[in-house]
């Protein structure tokens, strides 16, 4: 039995890849499926369950199956200096090496006791689940202070002013070392005295 779900869009089916049964065999997969939850980073992130259109490759190697290819995504985000949302469509490549079960003579899958402290994903029961690949893949790919535009000027640290909507906006700070010279300058103080 399998922990993964023949239903799910991202598992895909490698049996009509394994009916060739030589390395070298490859099938292509081209499929829309809806994106995963938390799929992104702390500014931008992909909508759960908006499209992701797959154009996969997946081939027969002596190891498993190698999957590459690319994930057009949408991607929603807020600007790291102004808050503002920011909207884009991206490209993500797409390449993992997906290894089959180790067995012995028989055929039984073998449990490695001595398992690598980052071991490659497997192929279980003819499946590969993409979910993982296509997760790791977009964090890596989104910026992590994503911007509106390059040069945006960002928020007023006093008031929280969009600057870019007003380039001409300014506080007037004294420095308080000089605060009494000021007085000299304005008539209201010199009347008093």
């Amino acid at each position: 039995m399998t922990g993964l779900d023949p239903n799910s869009p991202l598992v895909l089916d490698t049996r009509a890849l394994h009916l060739q049964r030589r390395p070298g065999s490859m099938i292509t997969v081209l499929r829309t499926v809806p994106a995963p939850a938390d799929c992104g980073v702390a500014l931008a992130r992909v909508p759960q369950g908006s499209d992701i259109e797959l154009d996969l490759r997946l081939e027969s190697v002596m190891e498993g199956v190698w999957v590459s290819g690319a994930a057009d995504i949408q991607v929603e985000a807020e600007c790291a200096r102004c808050l503002e949302p920011v909207n884009w469509t991206e490209t993500i490549d797409l390449q993992q090496m997906y290894e089959y079960q180790p067995t012995d003579a028989r055929g039984a899958v073998v449990v490695d006791l001595e398992q690598d402290d980052d071991p490659l994903p497997q192929v279980q029961d003819d499946m590969i689940d993409l979910e993982p690949t296509l997760r790791d893949a977009v964090v890596l790919e989104l910026p992590l202070a994503p911007l509106c535009r390059s040069d945006c000027a960002g928020l007023c640290p006093e008031c929280g002013t969009i600057l870019q909507d007003d380039p001409h906006h300014a506080h007037e700070q004294v420095d308080p070392r000089w605060a009494a010279l000021s007085r000299l300058t304005d008539p209201d103080s010199q009347r008093g005295a």
